[in-house]
């Protein structure tokens, strides 16, 4: 899912594994009364199953939900499976596990800000 998303949107990513028969019904019930989250508030929620190699999220567009599926050919996510629960990413996150990567990089480039100059 390397699609755009508005800066604005939030990321919510349901850790664990999730069962990937659900469709839009059964995942925004596990959204309010699991994480007890509203799924009609401005957020993607990502799901993934055990394999890890598909994953659904879903998206409220103020006229009905959105239901998008990924399934990967080759490779597997980089899900987090210690906790049931959901947690907030960034779109920086979003972007290293859509690549493969862990969301809990060892390693990161902190960003400087404003700094003297000699």
């Amino acid at each position: 899912m390397k699609i755009q998303l508005p800066d604005d949107l939030r990321i919510f990513l349901a850790c664990g594994q999730t069962d990937m028969r659900k469709s839009i019904d059964g995942l925004t019930a596990m959204i309010s009364l699991t994480y007890k989250l509203d799924p009609f508030q401005h957020a993607l929620f990502l799901f993934c199953g055990r394999r890890k190699d598909r994953m659904k999220a879903i998206l409220w567009e103020g006229d009905g939900f959105l239901l998008l599926y990924k399934r990967l050919e080759n490779g597997s996510f980089q899900w987090p499976r210690t906790t049931d629960e959901a947690r907030e990413i960034t779109p920086q996150q979003y972007r290293w596990l859509i690549e493969g990567l862990s969301i809990d990089q060892k390693k990161v480039i902190q960003e400087v800000h404003s700094k003297n100059v000699l």
